[in-house]
């Protein structure tokens, strides 16, 4: 039997198992659907050593459970970040990673065939000149090694390190941390940070979103074809039935909702003729590919219809190009001036119109009307009408409120 280890080759294995234990939590070892026990027992070690101090258990009926208990608004950094710098490598690597760094800071600036005669004349580690010159161009294109061209022969040296740089510029600092704890691919902020040796002691944010680091991977590729003006292939994973699918289309941005951290890539498919969006977390890889010579004309149709998109759909049931939504609302307007506001607000271009004293009347068209339903439920009690194209709207608006109002006042009966 092989021994566990903690080291990984692949990230989407371990970014499934993490995504499963953080955001969906609270499932026994029997629920991990396609995973043998073995493959379970490995990555649940991998994630007890990257996140001991996050992980937790429960007993149910169905048996233990393990799940991730992370606060972000108590938090400096994403802790999830770990999972993203665990790596695999050799002991070979190991040491040719330590005896080229000193060789360098010793005897400064060499090719590669110095740099092997070098390690075998002083520390008598013999490593073909082959392995030395690949370890040193990939040093060089991560920004450790420079690689500068002396007449013919190409010289690798250490780079200096930037640590003074922050020291003379405290507000670059300052960016970078707040910058690893709020954008994506904020791991770059936080492995400069913990390489220097430096702690956030300035930022907290209340509402972070912490696992959505789990798919800068596929963002970053998603990212490259926007700015190459390409297609792209990207490989789905429904969340319902665990079915995968391969979807081409061209990309052309990345929404992000404001409510819940969740992202989206809106993709524009030719078979269909329209824009869809796409779950980043449903997202299992992306393959980049051929340039798109209509980029331009596409995002200017998207741009053109985002103001239509209540949310991240552009197509209703009904298949009507938009629905319109006609909500009467009482509003105090002496005492409840901020309701008001929330609809010129929130109301994504819509009109609000006063009607009578403290009657109001908010219109919009939208792709679809079935997205505005948990505004529409925000202002509950106030609603006088609703009327909508979307019968569906309606009829689900009317079932919550049903639902509801069974909850509060058939329980006092």
């Amino acid at each position: 039997m092989s021994e566990f280890n903690e080291l990984i080759k692949s990230f989407s294995k371990s970014r499934e198992f993490v995504r499963d234990f953080f955001v969906y939590g609270f499932k026994t070892r029997d629920e991990f659907a396609g995973w043998s026990s073995r493959t379970y027992d490995n990555e649940r070690r991998r994630l007890e050593s990257w996140l001991s101090g996050y992980v937790r258990q429960d007993y149910t009926e169905k048996g233990k459970n393990i799940y991730l208990s992370i606060d972000s608004n108590l938090l400096d950094t994403n802790p999830l970040y770990r999972v993203w710098k665990a790596k695999s490598f050799t002991d070979n690597d190991i040491m040719l990673h330590f005896y080229i760094i000193d060789f360098l800071l010793k005897e400064g600036g060499r090719t590669a065939d110095g740099i092997t005669d070098g390690l075998l004349d002083r520390y008598g580690v013999f490593i073909d000149a082959q392995t030395v010159r690949r370890k040193c161009n990939e040093y060089a294109g991560e920004g450790i090694f420079r690689k500068t061209k002396e007449g013919r022969e190409i010289v690798y040296s250490l780079n200096a390190s930037p640590r003074g740089l922050f020291d003379e510029y405290p507000a670059l600092l300052a960016a970078v941390k707040l910058y690893q704890l709020i954008s994506p691919l904020g791991v770059l902020g936080s492995t400069v940070m913990e390489n220097l040796g430096f702690k956030n002691d300035l930022f907290r944010v209340k509402h972070s979103f912490f696992a959505h680091t789990l798919e800068d991977e596929v963002l970053l590729e998603l990212l490259r074809a926007m700015r190459k003006e390409s297609a792209a292939a990207i490989k789905l994973k429904s969340s319902k039935n665990e079915k995968e699918h391969e979807q081409d289309g061209v990309p052309l941005g990345i929404f992000t909702s404001t409510r819940t951290g969740r992202r989206y890539v809106c993709l524009y498919i030719e078979e269909k003729k329209r824009f869809v969006c796409f779950r980043l977390d449903a997202v299992k890889a992306v393959s980049v590919g051929d340039k798109c010579t209509e980029y331009g004309e596409l995002r200017e149709k998207l741009d053109k219809n985002k103001s239509r998109a209540w949310g991240v759909s552009f197509h209703n049931d009904n298949r009507t190009h938009t629905e319109r939504v006609k909500l009467t609302v009482r509003i105090d307007e002496k005492t409840e001036e901020h309701i008001l506001n929330r609809f010129k607000r929130e109301g994504k271009g819509g009109a609000l119109s006063r009607i009578a004293p403290d009657i109001f009347t908010y219109e919009t068209e939208v792709f679809d009307a079935n997205e505005m339903l948990p505004w529409i439920r925000s202002f509950t009690g106030r609603i006088i009408k609703l009327e909508s194209d979307s019968e569906k709207l309606c009829r689900l608006f009317k079932r919550d409120f049903c639902e509801t109002y069974k909850m509060y006042f058939d329980a006092e009966e």
